[in-house]
């Protein structure tokens, strides 16, 4: 039997809250991070797409980091921490400089975006990442965004690498490169979802946990979802992952996080459901779609 990796169970990609005036509202997000570990999240991921990472400046991502640490350090909980670039060495860089930070477990980074290196220059960006960025690395392969697509044996070769700990498989689709990844990942190599409408059959198949931006809401329901497959609770997990299936179609059915941010104001988790362009604010049909799938799950509680 493989060893089980490092990261395991359920990542929580925090959303970024803001003020009506789109201002950053540190105290919410504190709030947020704090719900989701006690929720029974395993970790926290900060500055994800969920979290408009392209829009922070620097110090609202310093700001970010800084709250979701000292949320996970309470905890003891690991933190990751979104790393976008696709330039190597500036991504060297970023990673060297949340290594000094301390309190962060891991970086999520994507293949490089738009330049489509192929999987010979990706495999060298992430190998040099590996050698020199200071910190452990999960893999974000999201083709779809990146535009380049990894086989089940680039991936395999990537988790070879000594500074890799795992990847958040979002292809989009659970298909023959998902169960040749499953079945040929390297020992302590985590394979986490990233695409929330198939996370329990993914799970079920054997991956190890997801990263999961509906996690925001029922965040307990998600966790529990994980681990009954992860104990062989076929049954129960087969019902409630048919249910959260629902709520993460409906989270998505306009573009990430607009809905989810639309649901935590409507429950007062938050101040306002506002975004940063180029995203828009979801449509108030589709928050009162998503609304009423999490209405008997909210938590007790204000973002006033």
């Amino acid at each position: 039997m493989k060893p089980d990796p490092m990261f395991t169970g359920l990542y929580v990609p925090l959303v970024t809250p803001f003020t009506d005036d789109l201002r950053l509202a540190p105290e919410a997000l504190a709030r947020l991070a704090d719900e989701a570990l006690s929720a029974g999240a395993s970790g926290l991921v900060a500055l994800g797409t969920t979290a408009e990472s392209a829009t922070l400046t620097a110090e609202e991502k310093q700001t970010v980091v800084r709250v979701c640490s000292a949320a996970a350090r309470a905890h003891g909980a690991p933190l990751v921490v979104g790393v976008g670039t696709n330039d190597t060495a500036t991504a060297i860089e970023s990673l060297r400089e949340l290594a000094a930070n301390g309190d962060v477990a891991a970086a999520l980074v994507p293949a490089p975006p738009y330049i489509r290196p192929g999987e010979a220059g990706t495999l060298a960006h992430f190998t040099a990442l590996s050698d020199h960025g200071r910190i452990p690395l999960i893999v974000y392969d999201i083709p779809y965004r990146t535009g380049q697509t990894l086989s089940a044996r680039a991936l395999a070769e990537l988790g070879r690498l000594p500074g890799v700990a795992g990847v958040k498989h979002a292809t989009g689709a659970i298909d023959a490169t998902t169960v040749e990844l499953l079945d040929c990942s390297p020992p302590g190599f985590a394979v986490l979802g990233g695409d929330d409408v198939v996370i329990s059959p993914l799970v079920a198949a054997g991956a190890h946990g997801g990263i999961l931006a509906s996690a925001n809401l029922r965040t307990a329901d998600y966790a529990e979802l994980i681990s009954l497959w992860r104990r062989g609770s076929g049954a129960p997990a087969r019902r409630l992952g048919a249910e959260l299936a629902r709520l993460s179609a409906a989270l998505f059915a306009e573009p990430n996080p607009t809905v989810i941010k639309g649901v935590l104001h409507a429950q007062g988790r938050i101040p306002s459901p506002a975004v940063r362009l180029p995203l828009l604010a979801a449509s108030a049909g589709s928050i009162r779609r998503a609304a009423l799938l999490t209405s008997d799950h909210a938590p007790q509680g204000s973002a006033a």
